[in-house]
């Protein structure tokens, strides 16, 4: 077995992206396991799709807080859960009943995960959230960026992370996916932060732009 790491907590296996399993034959959502790791399939995940498409910097790592906003049926945030271990705790916010139901006996496994039945564009209903190093933002709103912003300046620690999937289709489904991306990050600029890296995530996630921003 060929095993590279890519980021701390990260790691390439066999060509396939992975991350160590918290535990040893759990696979919630059908996943692949290779041993230690669990598989970590990149078209039902952008932060996976991301990493694969060249993603440099992951500010997710072993013990950092992360808010995480549209977590849904936990997907991604089960990788998260991985890559921060017990040491680190993940906020997860979803407004959906169906999936944040299904997502409740993930996060209760884990123990690293508390979930948050809320609506993410409005980070005051959930104001007893700690400071943290990353939120992270993946829902299906014309106003997402808008949304990152807002829980960036509510929780957001000195020099943290946004990292922000687009979803181009929920702004504008005649722009050009690249600039409905482009204008988002014009958004995050006048907003002070500064965009580290951009990318647009096809094929694995189609009209799916990813960006990593830091709170100036």
């Amino acid at each position: 077995m060929a095993i590279r790491e890519k980021f701390p907590g990260v790691f390439e296996v066999d060509g396939r992206l992975a991350t160590k399993a918290t535990f040893r034959n759990y696979k919630p959502f059908n996943e692949e396991l290779r041993g230690e790791f669990r598989l970590w399939d990149p078209t039902r995940s952008k932060l996976g799709a991301a990493i694969v498409k060249g993603l440099k910097n992951l500010p997710i790592f072993k013990g950092a807080k992360v808010l995480y906003l549209g977590a849904a049926h936990g997907f991604t945030c089960s990788y998260v859960a991985d890559i921060i271990g017990k040491e680190g705790v993940i906020y997860a916010v979803e407004f959906s009943e169906r999936p944040f139901t299904e997502f409740l006996p993930i996060a209760e496994k884990y123990g690293n995960i508390v979930p948050i039945k809320a609506d993410a564009r409005k980070p005051e209903l959930y104001a007893y959230v700690e400071k943290v190093d990353v939120v992270y933002c993946d829902i299906a709103d014309p106003q997402m960026t808008e949304a990152a912003i807002r829980n960036a300046r509510a929780f957001l620690l000195p020099d943290g992370f946004v990292m922000l999937a687009i979803k181009a289709r929920s702004i504008d489904v005649t722009a050009s996916p690249r600039k409905i991306v482009d204008e988002e990050v014009a958004k995050l600029e006048k907003e002070k932060f500064e965009i580290v890296q951009v990318l647009m995530l096809d094929p694995l996630e189609h009209d799916h732009g990813f960006i990593v921003a830091r709170m100036k």
